[in-house]
């Protein structure tokens, strides 16, 4: 038996040729390892030996729901349809349940992550596996409570774990930071000389795969879903309807046909194969995923989980021994993924793996003269930003996935299969599952092998990186540019990544920084960029104080305030409504009434049927007449010209899409986001410049607030918009493709004199919330209602015009609001980046959803949702009445509550009046 510290001396030194991360890489065994013996550290597997004798149960002819894949998320989704009632569900697996990644899980549970909903679907996830499945049908799924300890080795990363336990306060999930002294007390094997602190949280634990899964399947069975195992999907039959929408029709077998509406995508790993078989891009990538069993330790039983991130290690307990694994910068891309690998491992690659040794050796030394039990290396699916894949497919009505869990699959499985179920039966989840929707892609991303191969391994190189607030990726960037890219970056531009599109950022004055192409970080012996003053800038953002290029952004806002600042927001979609029941459409799709003269522009949001927000948006109305593309459709009736947050454009055209097909209205929406740029000139000396660039008059009597037209600037006709995203005076030209340099130039030309600057979206987003302007999917949510995100006075309620989700609208104003919106100002100079705990009177009511610092009132501002504890309305008095703290890091901060923007409350700067 080899020890795991001699493997690592002996491999330390071992030299292999490299791999290319774009060639396909087989299986190898190493002749070095330790041990041939490739065993899960699982007593009980739902593994069977000889081949399969055909389904465990007959096909039914016809099924409202046919789940495909029986692993954690398969299990877990066709439980919960069949407890939200639709028993007529059958689950499909081709193997055993667990056959495909579940078996060889680690089957972690930490109850906090960064993100509210993450720490709401595990909750859930604990919930199910500790106490409703065992109460439902009296087995016990495995479940081991032994709690979860995060280790530090810097301040940030310590800094890191004091923001979960803020927020964990919230949501009343126990936890504590120790010193390295408690540490050792707690663990008395674990090395603490180079700890800096731990996380510690008493109720994380571990589950069973195959417990889970059977006691899930069942309780399902049970409520009268089907289970079916040894059954293999062959196909999947599209049909498209008399509108030309493809919709799911059935599920082909070997073994038969089952005619079903809806299909749900569980596959994992094999999840694109599944997708091809209907047409639908499953944007994932497979990678072995490997970790290790020792031998018995003494004094290791009963200890917490470890993750030791700065060391990417995480050391699960397993009875009397430790699984050891972790995540890789150079991890091995499964190409040619098997239909046949059925409770299969990989042989491991101790090259790749002898990092995670060295780490856990020096976290728990006892490990060097421990033998190795076993190898676990199997096959996971990983993506883009290393989150989930859920949601109905853009392409086809009713394949909904459910796939691409990045090793998170058995611990997000309940909270998520629940989410997933709720989106079948009642078309949509209940919480804001926006970060996991296939739909936050763009379509132009889905299917590009570049793409997900270089995004999906950034996100698995850094998954246990330090969180920060203003990271951005290095992989796959340059995919979509404007025409202002080029002129933009040799001014010092620092781009950030949304939806694919390179937008602005900020302006560093020192040098250009342009992004070059992805370097694998070094891995796969590919040179690594020298000389990157974009990552090198990025790697100054690696802070929870305020960033050295603070000022920078200052300066930007201030010039905004008192002079005129230029945004690029090219990035923007831009979508045309029109045909015969285009008016319909508009009155349903938006909550105001954007039926306006022509000439009109209209702030609005649009809505799901429970009332939540699942947009906000702009809406003009345009004149009716010959296309003049890109600037105009061709409309003989009502037309309509929408412009969208860029990044979730993609979200919105399906969103809209989906309400013109269920509403069977007459009328088409297409997309001219590529064919135009956008810039905003913002600030008060905006007027004073674009009257030399415009030949219209632009004084408020005849180009007033909320109002657009067709004008010539410099000889190039552009859409002039007179709006504001930052609160001030200020236009959007919205610009044909071939015409966005010249404007741009005779812009910045007629600014020269009046000190006009470039800015970008991190200038945005600090006066957008100075100003009080709400951020769809960050203050604004589908599930925050109009009414709770303080914008009531989008919505048509005094009209009698209906509008889609407005029964809700009308029934919580009626009932009043259980929780709203408040604005948080603190007077001490600190930052705030989102998550914060609110506190009123000492007891946590929510926290901040978004934060950033507002440099022309000088404070941090946070904008946070509250709940009176009690359950009660959550009124005026309430807030004015109450005395709130904010807890950052642990730390408590005298915060103001503002029922009004603190900045220009009475909206006086937009409308051009400065005093």
């Amino acid at each position: 038996m080899a020890f795991l510290g001699s493997t690592v001396r002996r491999l330390v030194s071992a030299v292999r040729p490299p791999r290319s991360p774009l060639c396909r890489t087989p299986a190898r065994s190493c002749s070095s390892e330790p041990t041939k013996e490739k065993n899960v550290p699982y007593e009980k597997t739902l593994k069977q030996d000889g081949s399969s004798s055909g389904p465990t149960k007959p096909l039914p002819r016809s099924a409202d729901v046919v789940v495909i894949g029986g692993g954690s998320l398969g299990c877990q989704t066709i439980y919960h349809l069949a407890k939200m009632g639709m028993t007529n569900a059958v689950l499909l697996e081709r193997d055993r349940l667990t056959a495909g990644t579940t078996w060889h899980t680690a089957g972690l549970l930490w109850q906090l992550r960064p993100s509210d909903v993450e720490v709401e679907l595990l909750a859930h996830t604990r919930n199910v596996i500790s106490k409703d499945l065992e109460e439902e049908t009296g087995l016990h799924t495995g479940w081991i409570q032994n709690g979860g300890l995060f280790i530090a080795s810097n301040k940030q990363r310590l800094d890191e774990y004091k923001r979960l336990m803020s927020l964990g306060k919230v949501y009343g999930i126990e936890s504590h930071v120790l010193s390295p002294a408690e540490t050792k007390d707690l663990y008395p094997l674990m090395n603490i000389d180079d700890l800096y602190g731990t996380l510690y949280v008493p109720k994380d634990g571990t589950m069973d795969p195959a417990g889970t899964c059977t006691t899930l399947s069942r309780a399902a069975s049970a409520r009268g879903a089907t289970v079916i195992e040894n059954c293999p999907v062959t196909g999947i039959q599209v049909r498209t309807d008399d509108l030309g929408i493809k919709r799911v029709k059935a599920v082909e077998t070997a073994h038969g046909t089952i005619e079903t509406p809806c299909v749900v995508n569980c596959a994992g790993v094999w999840a694109a194969k599944l997708g091809d078989m209907a047409g639908v891009k499953v944007p994932l990538i497979a990678m072995h995923h490997a970790y290790v069993v020792t031998e018995r330790i003494e004094g290791i039983q009963n200890m917490p989980n470890v993750r030791d991130h700065d060391a990417s290690v995480y050391l699960r307990l397993q009875g009397d021994a430790l699984s050891v694994g972790g995540y890789e910068p150079n991890p091995i891309f499964w190409d040619e993924v098997s239909d046949k690998f059925a409770f299969s491992l990989f042989d491991l690659d101790w090259d790749v793996f002898m990092q995670h040794i060295e780490g856990a050796i020096n976290r728990v030394p006892v490990l060097e003269q421990t033998g190795i039990k076993s190898t676990v290396c199997g096959p996971e699916s990983f993506t883009a930003d290393h989150k989930p894949l859920m949601g109905e497919a853009p392409e086809v009505r009713g394949f909904f996935l459910g796939c691409g869990f990045n090793s998170a699959g058995m611990m997000l499985g309940g909270g998520c299969g629940r989410e997933l179920a709720h989106w079948i039966i009642h078309g949509r989840p209940e919480k804001d599952m926006y970060g996991y929707d296939i739909r936050r892609f763009h379509n132009s991303l889905t299917g590009n092998q570049r793409w997900i191969r270089e995004r999906s391994h950034e996100s698995y190189a850094k998954n246990y990186s330090v969180v920060f607030p203003f990271d951005e990726p290095l992989a796959s960037r340059n995919m979509r540019k404007d025409p202002f890219h080029k002129v933009l970056t040799d001014q010092g531009c620092v781009f950030q990544e949304r939806h694919g599109w390179e937008r602005p950022g900020w302006f560093n004055k020192d040098s250009p920084a342009p992004v070059k192409d992805y370097d694998y970080y070094g891995a796969y012996d590919i040179k690594r960029n020298v000389n990157y003053k974009y990552n090198e800038l990025l790697g100054k953002e690696y802070t929870f104080d305020f960033p050295p290029h603070h000022n920078a952004i200052k300066s930007e806002c201030l010039s905004c305030r008192h002079g005129v600042a230029v945004f690029d927001m090219s990035y923007f979609g831009k979508f045309y409504l029109t045909g015969p029941d285009a008016k319909k459409a508009a009155d349903w799709l938006f909550t105001a009434d954007v039926n306006k003269k022509p000439g009109t522009t209209v702030y609005t949001c649009m809505l799901n049927k429970r009332g939540g927000a699942e947009a906000d948006l702009t809406v003009s109305r345009l004149e009716p007449g010959a296309a003049s593309l890109p600037l105009a459709p061709e409309s003989n009736g009502d037309a309509y010209y929408l412009a969208i947050g860029g990044g979730v454009a993609e979200h919105n055209w399906n969103h809209i899409q989906t309400v013109l097909q269920d509403q069977g209205f007459s009328c088409q929406l297409t997309d001219h986001s590529e064919d135009m740029g956008m810039i905003s000139i913002q600030g008060p000396k905006s007027r004073e410049v674009l009257q030399e660039v415009l030949d219209t008059d632009l004084s408020n009597e005849a180009f007033p607030f909320s109002t657009h037209k067709v004008v010539n600037a410099v000889g190039h006709q552009v859409r002039a918009m007179r709006l504001s995203f930052v609160g001030e005076l200020g236009w959007e030209l919205h610009i044909p493709k071939d015409s966005c340099l010249p404007v741009y130039h005779a812009v910045m030309a007629a600014g020269a004199k009046h000190g006009i600057i470039n800015s970008g979206y991190r200038a945005i987003d600090s006066l957008s919330i100075e100003k009080g302007y709400r951020h769809w999917h960050a203050d604004l949510r589908p599930d925050d209602t109009p009414l709770e995100a303080g914008l009531g006075f989008t919505c048509k309620l005094k009209s009698s015009i209906p509008f889609q989700g407005r029964d809700r609208l009308e029934k919580q104003k009626q009932e009043g609001l259980k929780r709203r919106i408040v604005c948080f100002t603190i007077d001490e100079k600190v930052p705030m980046f989102g998550l914060e705990a609110v506190f009123r009177n000492g007891v946590p009511v929510g926290h901040l959803r978004r934060s950033d610092y507002g440099f022309f009132i000088d404070k941090t501002i946070g904008y946070g949702y509250i709940r009176n504890p009690d359950g009660g309305v959550v009124s005026a008095d309430f807030i004015k009445t109450g005395d709130f703290t904010l807890e950052r890091m642990g730390v408590t901060y005298k915060a103001k509550a503002h029922l009004k923007s603190p900045f220009d409350p009475e909206n006086k700067r937009v409308k051009g009046i400065y005093a």
